[in-house]
């Protein structure tokens, strides 16, 4: 069993900011998708839905429009995003901090990509385990500090199927879908 040290992504985040947040950790709620019936925006899609940056480079605005200031900057692509709201093709978005702003739609992509326990980022040593196959008991591959970043093959509602890259190598393993922010609770896909 190999055991990672990754850099906290979410402290990352913070140092570039553009402005100071004092926004509160959002932990998941549940999913308007587990409802009978599904909220849908201008573009016809689910609201909420996560989606995952596209750009290394992205500007959340305080509004819906070029026009509007800059109140944070991203400068990670594959960064997860919660959309709550549509406006023409501007995107108003929750991050992992639960800060919330407007992105262009063409800067996001359909791409599901987690993020590690973030409500426990800088406050816990406890490590998330990666299993070799979904189920209890199974054989660990990785332990995974809080607040990294990682790429979605499937969620089934219970487990997720993770690629962490690190140091240039790749783990690919199983974790517990409710340790990870970036998919609803028993929210079922493919990535």
């Amino acid at each position: 069993m190999v055991e990672f040290k990754f850099i906290k992504l979410l402290n990352v985040m913070s140092a570039i900011s553009l402005l100071a947040s004092g926004s509160l950790l959002a932990v998941p709620n549940a999913h308007a998708q587990q409802t009978s019936s599904i909220n849908r925006g201008p573009s016809g899609l689910p609201l909420p839905r996560f989606v995952s940056l596209k750009s290394e480079r992205v500007n959340m605005r305080v509004g819906p429009g070029k026009d509007y200031a800059v109140s944070w900057m991203y400068l990670k692509s594959g960064l997860p995003f919660e959309i709550i709201q549509e406006y023409d093709n501007w995107r108003r978005v929750r991050d992992s901090e639960g800060t919330m702003g407007w992105i262009h739609g063409s800067l996001l992509s359909g791409d599901r990509t987690v993020i590690t326990t973030p409500w426990r980022a800088g406050t816990s040593d406890e490590t998330i385990n990666v299993y070799e196959s979904p189920k209890s008991g199974a054989k660990e591959v990785a332990f995974v500090e809080p607040g990294v970043l990682a790429n979605v093959q499937k969620c089934d509602g219970v487990w997720c199927e993770l690629e962490i890259l690190n140091d240039g190598k790749k783990i690919h393993g199983f974790t517990d879908q409710a340790d990870l922010w970036g998919a609803y609770p028993d929210e079922k896909f493919e990535n």
